[in-house]
């Protein structure tokens, strides 16, 4: 049975999704960009800023659905500009230090929602 997961701490969806849907031993959450749930705009206006955001969503949506960091096998970081990306893979690096990195792959878009420059998704296995 799948259940929705739901973080006050994390951005309200912007569409018909959920935030993470809890499926048996996984957790697939959707993906983050840098909005501050607070305020419901951008943490900052660089990548940097909005990567540790949405990094930071993330960290309250795995939480609610009663994971952590040291629980994600699988990322999907989608990037405006690929020129961006070491200064987003700093700012991902981060929330997995002390934890074995995921498996990931690096997608360079077109456009992300509301004007953001990067947008990351994460899946983690439960106990």
């Amino acid at each position: 049975m799948s259940r929705p997961i739901l973080s006050k701490a994390a951005p309200a969806p912007i569409g018909p999704y959920s935030q993470a849907i809890r499926t048996g031993r996984f957790l697939f959450c959707s993906g983050q960009v840098g909005l501050d749930p607070a305020t419901g705009k951008f943490a900052g206006d660089d990548v940097a800023t909005q990567a540790r955001q949405a990094m930071k969503n993330l960290g309250a949506v795995l939480e609610a659905g009663g994971a952590t960091f040291a629980d994600v096998v699988k990322t999907t970081i989608f990037l405006v500009d690929m020129n961006d990306f070491a200064t987003v893979n700093e700012a991902y690096g981060d929330a997995f230090k002390g934890a074995a990195p995921p498996a990931r792959s690096t997608v360079a878009v077109a456009a992300l929602p509301r004007g953001a420059r990067v947008e990351i998704e994460v899946i983690a296995r439960l106990g």
